[in-house]
């Protein structure tokens, strides 16, 4: 059976399934009402590890911030970032993980670093692009970087009140 995830953004949830069974359930914090999480299915097909952050250029928000490189102790977007709708939302993790269980993003799912490095190796696993341990740990690990990586098998994902 394949892969799913399935956001559930009112219980502030994902959830991790292949087929009928439940192989994970992350806690994440979703969009706050001005910045909604997109609601609809989306395909994974795209993951990068040690991600760069930009601020965006027209978002009130980002005023005065500045760009973050890989593994830059202030980059927000932290260990990985899991697109599902390219450019703009994607699960990423956070530093503030105070947050997850509310609405505090700009529409991203954020997540624990740890989860979220968790979450994107199933992902590639069942997405058709598996790495062994020391790889994942040679990228954890250079934090200099972006490592990009593509799935042969996209993996879908739902977003649901």
């Amino acid at each position: 059976a394949p892969l799913t995830l399935k956001a559930d953004l009112g219980a502030r949830i994902l959830i991790v399934r292949r087929g009928d069974s439940t192989l994970k359930t992350y806690s994440v914090a979703v969009g706050q009402d001005r910045y909604p999480t997109p609601i609809g299915t989306f395909t994974i097909s795209k993951i990068v590890w040690n991600p760069s952050w930009r601020p965006p250029p027209d978002a009130e928000w980002a005023k005065g911030k500045t760009a973050k490189g890989p593994g830059d102790p202030g980059n927000p977007m932290k260990v990985v970032k899991i697109f599902f709708q390219d450019p703009d939302y994607y699960i990423h993790g956070t530093g503030d993980v105070e947050s997850l269980g509310s609405a505090a993003s700009h529409g991203c799912l954020r997540m624990d670093p740890s989860e979220v490095a968790d979450l994107a190796k199933i992902i590639m696993e069942h997405g058709g692009a598996p790495h062994d341990e020391n790889w994942f740990w040679r990228i954890l690990h250079s934090r200099r970087e972006e490592k990009v990586v593509y799935l042969d098998n996209p993996v879908s994902i739902t977003i649901a009140d």
